[in-house]
C-alpha cells in the first residue's frame, strides 16, 4: 500500500487525526477532505485546517449545507442541547446520514483525485449508539460505492475495534499522542486540546487517556 494515494475523512478531532497520523505512515500521498454543514462550531474547520497544513497535507473542504437543513440536531443548533439517548434512544448528537453522505462525497472525491484508498474514524467499540458507525455498515457502503462508480475503493477504519484508551496508545504508538491532545477538538462545546471536560465527549475522551496513561506507567 506505502504506493498508493489515501483520502483520510477528517474532522480535526481525536479519531480522525489518529487516522491521518495512521495514513501517512501506511501511503505515500495523502490527502484530506472536511465536510462544512454549518455544525454548530467553526473552529472545527479552522482545527482541520491547521492540522493538514502543519502536517503538509493537501486538504479539501466540501460544502455539505444541505445535511444541516436536513437534520436539526445538537450539532448544528444551538438551541438543543447535547445530552445522551434516552431509554435506549440515540444521543441528541446523532446526524442521521451524516457518514453515508460523507464516505459517498468522499468516494466521488477519490475517484478525482485518484484515490483507491478512503480512511474513516469510525469505530463500533465506543459509537455511541451510532448506527453509521457499525462495521457492517462500512462494509456495505463499501461495495455499494465501487458497484456505483465501477471502481475498487477500500474503505479502511483503523480504530473500529478499539476502545478510546487504545485509540490512544494507537496515536502514541505514531509518535503523535502529545500532537493529537493539544491540537485537536474533540469537545461538543468547542473547546480545543482536553475541552470543556463536561460533555460527553469530553468525557469519553478524558477518560480513554487516563485510562492508557495509568495501564503505561504499570508497563
Amino acid at each position: 500500500m506505502k504506493n498508493d494515494k489515501a483520502l483520510v475523512v477528517f474532522s480535526g478531532g481525536q479519531d480522525s487525526t489518529t487516522c491521518l497520523f495512521w495514513a501517512k505512515e501506511r501511503f505515500e500521498e495523502v490527502e484530506a477532505v472536511t465536510f462544512n454543514y454549518n455544525q454548530r462550531h467553526k473552529l472545527e474547520i479552522e482545527c482541520a485546517q491547521q492540522i493538514a497544513k502543519e502536517l503538509g497535507i493537501r486538504h479539501h473542504i466540501l460544502d455539505m449545507s444541505l445535511l444541516n437543513q436536513l437534520a436539526p440536531n445538537a450539532l448544528t443548533r444551538d438551541e438543543i442541547k447535547v445530552k445522551d439517548g434516552e431509554e435506549g434512544g440515540l444521543p441528541s448528537t446523532f446526524v442521521p446520514g451524516r457518514n453515508l453522505l460523507f464516505l459517498s462525497f468522499a468516494g466521488v472525491l477519490a475517484s478525482q483525485i485518484n484515490a483507491k484508498h478512503i480512511i474513516t474514524g469510525v469505530c463500533e467499540t465506543d459509537f455511541s449508539g451510532y448506527p453509521d458507525c457499525r462495521d457492517i455498515f462500512i462494509k456495505s457502503l463499501n461495495v455499494t460505492l465501487n458497484l456505483s462508480m465501477d471502481e475498487q475503493f477500500v474503505i479502511h477504519t483503523p480504530l473500529m475495534w478499539l476502545n478510546k484508551a487504545e485509540t490512544w496508545e494507537l496515536a502514541d504508538e505514531l509518535n503523535a499522542l502529545d500532537y493529537v491532545r493539544e491540537k485537536t477538538l474533540t469537545c461538543y462545546n468547542g473547546i480545543p486540546a482536553d475541552g470543556c471536560g463536561e460533555c460527553p465527549a469530553c468525557h469519553l475522551r478524558k477518560n480513554g487517556l487516563e485510562e492508557y496513561l495509568k495501564e503505561k506507567e504499570e508497563l
